[in-house]
């Protein structure tokens, strides 16, 4: 599934190919939306915002597409009507002079008004997003140690989209490797120190991979290792999908285990108990 910083790059690219003029064709697959094609043809992309791994596109005449990539959706941004040759099934298109914007294979698609976006379901229950909204490390820190989350293992509380939105797999590995904190610890078993880098990390490792197209491992670093021929795989993350090679820190082997049938990574000197 894309977590958050590839639902913010797509947004990106959905809102560059549409701010210039006017939506002139929508397409919905699903018969229940097709009402709203002529609502939306005409209309103008104002922006396109996101919420954890929900995407938001919102027009100038009051209206606003949700749509969840959930596991399999995926967006292509192409010159008009110029379909991709694929297997996908398009669920979502919408074209003005020069480009067209198309969603594939996603399922969660939605036509809501603008007063309506706060109370959908997932909108009004997801937490904060790093890449749509002015969140700081201390305020994360806050939130760690509050009420409704100090007691919850870190493992499921970072999968949580009701604790920050858009964090998923890869990024809950990353996160507490940086932060040295062990998968079997919850927030009321760090010390004051892990919860400062806990929420240092989160907010560096979630902007980082937007800004560097998923790359969470040291940049210097990675930039080496691609000098040196190294992959991509190779060289993007600090542990995510490293099992038994080396630590970049240390040289001990990365670990894997299964929290909740999603594969974890770790180090077992970096992350003690």
């Amino acid at each position: 599934m894309p977590e958050g910083p590839e639902i913010r790059r797509a947004a990106d690219q959905v809102e560059k190919a549409l701010r210039k003029g006017s939506v002139m064709d929508v397409f919905f697959a699903f018969e229940h939306l097709k009402g709203y094609e002529s609502i939306l043809s005409g209309a103008e992309v104002t922006k396109v915002d996101t919420k954890g791994k929900a995407m938001l596109i919102r027009f100038d005449n009051g209206y606003t597409i949700y749509s969840h990539n959930q596991l399999y959706g995926k967006w292509v941004i192409r010159n008009a009507y110029n379909y991709p040759k694929t297997n996908r099934q398009l669920r979502l298109a919408l074209h003005n002079e020069k480009k067209s914007a198309l969603l594939y294979s996603a399922s969660d698609i939605e036509v809501l008004r603008d007063e309506e976006v706060p109370l959908h379901p997932f909108i009004a229950k997801v937490g904060p997003d790093l890449l749509s909204e002015d969140v700081s490390a201390d305020q994360l820190k806050e939130r760690f140690v509050s009420k409704a989350f100090h007691k919850k293992k870190w493992t499921s509380l970072l999968l949580d989209q009701s604790f920050i939105g858009g964090i998923g797999n890869y990024l809950r590995s990353e996160i507490l490797f940086l932060a040295g904190i062990h998968p079997d610890l919850r927030p009321i078993d760090c010390s004051e120190r892990q919860l400062t880098k806990a929420a240092e990390a989160t907010v560096k490792l979630v902007h980082q991979s937007y800004q560097h197209n998923g790359i969470t491992n040291d940049l210097e670093l990675a930039m080496k290792l691609k000098e040196k021929g190294q992959k991509r795989p190779q060289y993007r993350h600090w542990v995510f999908n490293r099992e038994g090679e080396a630590c970049r820190i240390d040289g001990t082997e990365i670990q894997k285990v299964r929290v909740g049938s999603r594969r974890l990574y770790f180090c077992p000197t970096c992350q003690t108990k």
